[in-house]
């Protein structure tokens, strides 16, 4: 058995394990269900309320993933401008480590005053990429300052134009890099959009951070963990889907982990 299988049964035996306990736990210790309900009610809470869940699940990834395809268009264009200009780069990186280290729940109440409360999916979706942004152009720029030497100096002796440098040689070693900052980038995406849909509090995007938030307030709580789940269940398969990507990239480009 690969490594790499090894790795995943651990990972899902460990969620067994803890699930078992819970479970056990909960049966044994009786508390009440709006405090902590058992693994089997949650479960029962993921079909019985699934009619409410699953078009609020939608709605919130196809924000995660509009928000991660344009924090990827914003990145990775920021990046390169920032690869081929000292000046640009000089300007960017503040900029981008402002967006970084400023909290979500700092940006969101402005971002959503600004779009306007009618226009909810929208300040979801833009405060979402404003969260994916750093990684994709953090790592973006790195990939493409970090070409091979010998090749770079290859480049100039054949007094290569800078277009075709980024072309041929730069964008190439960064792709590595760049799917690195798209699978860190999209946990922040999904992120993002729940913040928003807390802040704007309106329900108006009808997102699954609504129906948490409503199930919270009803004391509905294995509703809430079931919504918790479909989240969790959210950025796992975007993880899954972006490291077979990222797999393909280095199997393509002949690069190890």
């Amino acid at each position: 058995m690969s490594r790499a299988w090894t790795e995943r049964l651990s990972g899902l035996l460990a969620v067994v394990v803890l699930l078992a306990a819970w479970e056990i736990g909960c049966r044994v210790m009786a508390p009440p269900a709006y405090l902590l309900p058992s693994p089997s009610a949650v479960g029962a809470a993921l079909i019985e309320a699934s009619p409410r869940l699953v078009p609020s699940a939608g709605q919130t990834f196809l924000q995660a993933v509009q928000a991660l395809l344009l924090a990827t268009v914003v990145g990775v264009s920021a990046a390169v401008s920032a690869s081929m200009h000292t000046t640009a780069r000089g300007a960017l990186r503040p900029i981008a480590t402002l967006l970084q280290v400023t909290p979500v729940v700092a940006i969101a109440p402005l971002l959503i005053l600004w779009v306007g409360l009618d226009r909810a999916d929208l300040s979801v979706v833009l405060l979402a990429a404003t969260i994916a942004l750093f990684p994709l152009f953090s790592a973006t720029l790195t990939g493409l300052t970090s070409a091979d030497p010998d090749l770079e100096r290859l480049f100039d002796l054949h007094g290569a134009r800078p277009l075709d440098r980024l072309l041929r040689l730069r964008l190439p070693s960064s792709l590595p890099f760049m799917v690195e900052g798209l699978r860190i980038g999209a946990g922040q995406a999904i992120v993002g959009a729940v913040v928003a849909e807390f802040v704007a509090g309106t329900g108006a995007t009808q997102g699954l951070a609504w129906r948490i938030l409503e199930a919270g307030n009803r004391l509905r709580t294995a509703e809430l963990l079931a919504g918790l789940a479909w989240l969790a269940m959210m950025g796992l398969m975007l993880n899954l889907v972006l490291g077979a990507l990222e797999s393909a990239v280095r199997r393509r480009f002949g690069l190890t982990r």
